[in-house]
């Protein structure tokens, strides 16, 4: 999926980012957490977001994947999930998610704003 976005949108997606960072260390290290783990499996951002925000990953699902792999990717989604603090994280997701969860799992992983302007097609 190509998602287009300002700098403006991605500086703005950094900084929140950033103040839950702050705010809810272990809860933002948990994110990271997933966010690593989808990268490594080479899993789409789109169905990280989507498994966070409760929604339906529809095309995004991974194929040919070992229960024993989904069942441990949605386990760490789930650690996160049953944090007490979770609403912020899926509040904040659902506020920047016109910029992609492509583009914010790049924020997360700490990759600058302006480096992600224009297009983008990871996914």
């Amino acid at each position: 999926m190509t998602t287009l976005c300002s700098q403006h949108e991605l500086t703005a997606t950094k900084e929140a980012l950033e103040q839950v960072e702050k705010a809810y260390p272990n809860l933002y290290e948990k994110l990271l957490h997933v966010v690593h783990l989808t990268r490594n499996l080479h899993f789409r951002y789109q169905y990280m977001g989507c498994l966070i925000l409760d929604e339906d990953p529809g095309q995004h699902a991974p194929n040919m994947v070992y229960d024993s792999v989904m069942n441990l990717y949605k386990t760490e989604v789930h650690r996160l999930k049953i944090d007490e603090h979770y609403e912020v994280i899926k509040d904040t997701l659902k506020s920047y998610q016109g910029i992609g969860f492509a583009n914010i799992s790049q924020l997360i992983l700490g990759r600058p704003a302006e480096s992600l302007v224009g297009g983008s097609s990871i996914k």
